[in-house]
């Protein structure tokens, strides 16, 4: 089962759902909430998603009005995001799980908002926007 925490260890959490995709976003609000050229999420579903230490420390911040990220208040990093759009589903930022993901990127999301400075250089299919999710299994 994935474990993952932000950077100073006060909010740990579980996963027990497997994660239906991984991308790199390159949205402008992804790039300044983590300070880098993009930032990789993996979703997977809402319920499988289990704050296990410091949920008192999560803070919400509305960075758009379809978009909800969660940081930790004491060391401000980015654990978590969810959308409007796809209720059920959690996005976790990839460099706060600990060990293997069983899953790697699939996708670079927003390329039309990349940094300028940045070159996508890798052969990961490009989207403008959203990055599809994957069909549900079994249909």
């Amino acid at each position: 089962m994935p474990t993952g925490s932000c950077g100073c260890g006060a909010v740990r959490y579980e996963v027990t759902t497997p994660f239906v995709e991984m991308h790199h976003c390159h949205c402008s609000k992804c790039r300044k909430s983590h300070g880098a050229a993009f930032a990789t999420y993996a979703s997977t579903q809402a319920a499988g998603v289990h704050v296990v230490q410091g949920a008192e420390a999560l803070r919400d911040f509305r960075s758009s009005p379809a978009v909800t990220r969660r940081f930790c208040a004491t060391c401000g990093a980015n654990v978590f995001f969810t959308a409007t759009p796809f209720p059920d589903f959690v996005w976790i930022a990839a460099g706060t799980l600990d060990g293997e993901p069983g899953i790697r990127p699939g996708a670079n999301a927003f390329v039309a908002s990349r940094a300028e400075w940045y070159t996508v250089s890798d052969d990961l299919p490009r989207f403008d926007e959203y990055a599809p999710l994957p069909a549900p299994a079994g249909g």
